[in-house]
């Protein structure tokens, strides 16, 4: 007999620290079409781990916008469901577990170099909103990690393959291809201020919560590839994935949190129904 076939489950991941904006719901309203097309689960999770940046009322103006958008979802903060509510501020046990992991199995070290250190570094950011190219400047101290028995006070680097090709095939965007120490190197998984890095939060959070695609922003294309590198490192299951491309202002810029005028609330406000802001969506 053939395999039961898997049952889809997609997820929506807002972080709490803005309100949501155009870009945000076009992404969305993909995701949740893609799980009502294939009759699965949507969850809804809060993506609140920065204490000092995200912000209650930011966590209820996303419920109640992405409500009026017409959104719906099965898991998620408001819905109690079988594995809800979902909040990475509630989950730090799990983030804890899987730093354990990967420093036992010699995938982490510890970083002690400030910004200062890494903005003298030769190794240039390679676009404005990515991480640095790190220069391997504390890579030699893989051996101090059995040292620490909890990740507070350093940060803590995935020691990535020199020269590995990750590659993946988006459900979008096709073949994607991205080079370990040309386009990335080794990247953050716990910072020094003891908060998860989003890298390792999400790709603990979509295997424990079942994740079987992942739709997201074209601007997380990178990222897929050093989430893959962690999927690997511990031994969890890869879910497909499917980058939208990104919604731009009139100026060709893309849209971030600093948008207010093409915020969710702003455009409700300016007497927009939820038809005529899914229509403004124009991927580039």
């Amino acid at each position: 007999m053939p395999p039961e076939p898997l049952i889809y489950r997609g997820r929506i991941a807002p972080t709490p620290t803005g309100l949501l904006h155009l870009g945000h719901a076009c992404t969305f309203w993909t995701a949740y079409q893609r799980a009502l097309k294939r009759e699965g689960a949507l969850v809804f999770r809060d993506e609140d781990l920065d204490p000092h940046r995200s912000k209650p009322a930011f966590a209820e103006a996303m419920l109640v916008d992405l409500r009026w958008l017409g959104v719906h979802w099965q898991e998620g903060p408001d819905t109690g469901g079988p594995f809800g509510p979902y909040r990475q501020s509630q989950r730090r046990d799990f983030y804890v577990e899987a730093w354990g992991k990967l420093r036992d199995s010699g995938a982490i070290y510890p970083c002690s170099c400030s910004r200062k250190d890494l903005t003298q570094s030769a190794s240039a950011p390679n676009d404005a909103d990515d991480e640095s190219l790190y220069p391997g400047r504390c890579r030699d101290k893989i051996g101090e990690a059995a040292n620490y028995d909890i990740p507070a006070g350093v940060n803590w680097r995935f020691r990535a393959p020199d020269g590995e090709a990750v590659s993946f095939h988006d459900q979008n965007l096709g073949l994607q291809s991205y080079i370990v120490g040309h386009d990335f190197g080794d990247f953050v998984i716990w910072r020094r201020d003891d908060i998860p890095a989003y890298q390792l939060a999400v790709v603990v959070d979509d295997a424990a919560m079942q994740i079987t695609e992942v739709v997201r922003g074209a601007d997380l294309l990178k990222s897929t590839a050093r989430q893959l590198l962690l999927l690997r490192a511990l031994g969890l299951p890869v879910p497909a994935y499917f980058h939208c491309g990104l919604v731009r202002d009139e100026s060709g810029a893309r849209l971030a949190k600093r948008h207010d005028a093409l915020s969710l609330r702003a455009l409700r406000e300016q007497g927009h129904s939820p038809q005529q802001v899914l229509a403004m969506c124009n991927f580039t």
